[in-house]
């Protein structure tokens, strides 16, 4: 698809001034350059156009508040200047895969003041020897390249973490809806483990009390045998006690006679 129509479709009737995120990877531009962006993305602050075939970026407009820009898998191969002449304030560049070859392309880029992290992996400049210890020193101003800092410590979660809330919108992820969703799982776990519990307890005949104390079964129908036993004991003495006391009416009546 065309660039100019896939920025149309993505902006999906609404006002250009308003839209902050925009992405347009693998669209086609036709001529090399930008197209169907304006100047009127006035707060555009995340800019993706990864793999569209672009060779310059001279016809990028300007978007004062475009703090990241993703031009991966393309074709640019020098012309950075634009960038600080259009987007001053960038702190994220991502130009892996294109055709940079000389670190005298990425000169211009001393100018981005804010610029903290820079994407140059899959193009030809980064196989230079020393290609990070001078990459540093030509941007003094850069915290990570290719992922990794001047110690060779790669990005922090929390800074991948950033540029992924970037990515989706620039929407902060909430601890505390995190948070809630744990204890959510929690709770969900403990409610199934009473479940199984119940269910283990009466497959197995045992019954709990009010008070919380598993009784197994065969110890009631004991009880039970126990009180009927003890039914019939008491029966059998009411019984042999009618039985004296008949005997005994039976002499009585003997003797008036």
């Amino acid at each position: 698809m065309e660039m100019k129509k896939r920025i149309s479709l993505e902006l999906r009737n609404r006002n250009p001034a308003k839209v902050v995120e925009l992405v347009v990877d693998n669209c086609r531009s036709s001529d090399g350059e930008v197209e169907g962006l304006t100047g009127e993305y006035t707060e555009l602050e995340i800019l993706s156009m990864v793999n569209a075939g672009l060779t310059s970026l001279s016809k990028l407009p300007s978007l004062p508040k475009l703090h990241k820009l993703e031009v991966s898998d393309n074709a640019i191969s020098g012309g950075l200047d634009t960038l600080v002449e259009k987007c001053p304030n960038l702190t994220y560049l991502n130009l892996s895969g294109n055709k940079i070859k000389e670190l005298s392309a990425i000169e211009a880029l001393q100018s981005l003041k804010n610029l903290k992290t820079l994407y140059l992996y899959s193009c030809e400049v980064s196989t230079l020897d020393d290609y990070r210890e001078t990459v540093f020193e030509l941007l003094p101003q850069l915290t990570y390249l290719d992922g990794y800092d001047q110690e060779d410590n790669e990005v922090p979660d929390s800074e991948a973490d950033h540029d992924d809330d970037d990515e989706e919108g620039g929407a902060p992820v909430d601890d505390d809806d995190e948070d809630d969703e744990d204890e959510d799982d929690e709770e969900g776990s403990e409610w199934d483990e009473d479940e199984v519990g119940l269910s283990y307890l009466m497959k197995e005949g045992i019954q709990v009390k009010d008070d919380g104390d598993y009784v197994e079964e065969e110890e009631e129908e004991e009880d039970e045998e126990e009180e009927e036993d003890g039914d019939v004991d008491a029966a059998g003495v009411q019984g042999e006690k009618r039985k004296r006391d008949a005997e005994d009416e039976g002499d009585d009546d003997d003797d008036d006679e």
